[in-house]
């Protein structure tokens, strides 16, 4: 075979096109263009002599081969990366951190954060999506997502770094022409404000009661959701940093208010492995030390 670099590095993009399924996904994950990615594909092939995907109109699949192989050239991988992390200063992060965070949220209190990161960490690059679409982190090459609100089972790993908040609002319009609901089942009857089929929990006392509300307005971030409340469209569960503001100005007004929302979670996620990522691991106690300490975010609280 070449020399060691190339090999790790031909490795390293087999696992990535494993992973990801597509030759596109994988180089935009390792931040190379397609076509070295095709190249250090056809010399590991070449080296090997052995077919390890086969190129399809969807992406690339593993032949039989490639299955086995995968096994042992990730965790050749994963060995390299907690070998690099081990002798590196403390600290001293190198390398592609892909971060996946919400629009709502991401560039007024998240982007503080990976600012900070940044800062500290001169020769990390960071590259961040912002979108309330739940991405695929797999597919999509990222490394982790900060997500908010309940977390549903999945093979992703999570770690929990806050509490999301939320409040039953209506503008005193919609109130005067619909009235406001007074308990879950009420609500039923009201148009709703969604980001698409969600189900909406609320507290009993101890007991959670879930309510799938229906409605003919939806769109896919929490603040033009925020501008429907306003403008008397529906019924809105938004977290509280979103409309503090209109609470106070009348704009909006609580309902429910004997109800109150479940609480919901600030969350960090990564895809399964072996180690979890030291980048990812220094991202996630940030946020947490953020959190804490940050008194300009009230409606996450650690």
């Amino acid at each position: 075979m070449g020399n060691a670099e190339v090999d790790i590095e031909e490795l390293q993009t087999f696992v990535e096109v494993a992973e990801t399924g597509g030759i596109s996904q994988a180089a935009r994950r390792l931040g190379v263009s397609k076509s070295i990615v095709s190249r250090r594909l056809f010399r590991l092939e070449s080296e090997l002599g052995i077919q390890l995907l086969a190129r399809t109109t969807r992406g690339a699949a593993l032949t039989e081969a490639g299955v086995t192989f995968r096994a042992y050239a990730a965790r050749a991988c994963a060995e390299i990366e907690l070998a690099k992390e081990t002798i590196l200063p403390a600290g001293d992060l190198r390398g592609r951190l892909r971060i996946s965070a919400p629009v709502s949220f991401g560039s007024t209190h998240f982007t503080p954060v990976i600012a900070e990161m940044a800062r500290r960490h001169p020769h990390l690059h960071i590259h961040t999506c912002y979108s309330d679409h739940v991405v695929d982190l797999i597919a999509g090459g990222y490394d982790c997502a900060i997500r908010l609100g309940y977390l549903e089972d999945s093979s992703l790993i999570a770690r929990r770094v806050g509490t999301v908040h939320g409040t039953v609002v209506a503008s005193p319009d919609y109130i005067r022409a619909h009235g406001a609901p007074e308990t879950p089942e009420e609500l039923l009857a009201h148009q709703a404000l969604l980001q698409g089929t969600e189900a909406w929990q609320f507290m009993d006392g101890n007991k959670i009661i879930t309510v799938r509300p229906q409605g003919r307005f939806k769109a896919d971030n929490g603040t033009a959701l925020v501008a429907a409340a306003i403008a008397g469209l529906g019924i809105g569960m938004l977290p509280s940093g979103l409309i503090d503001e209109y609470l106070v100005s009348g704009a909006l007004v609580s309902v429910m208010t004997r109800y109150p929302v479940r609480p919901g979670g600030a969350y960090v996620i990564r895809p399964p492995g072996q180690h979890p990522v030291q980048k990812v691991r220094l991202l996630t106690e940030l946020l947490i030390e953020y959190f804490d300490n940050n008194l300009h975010f009230p409606e996450i609280s650690h």
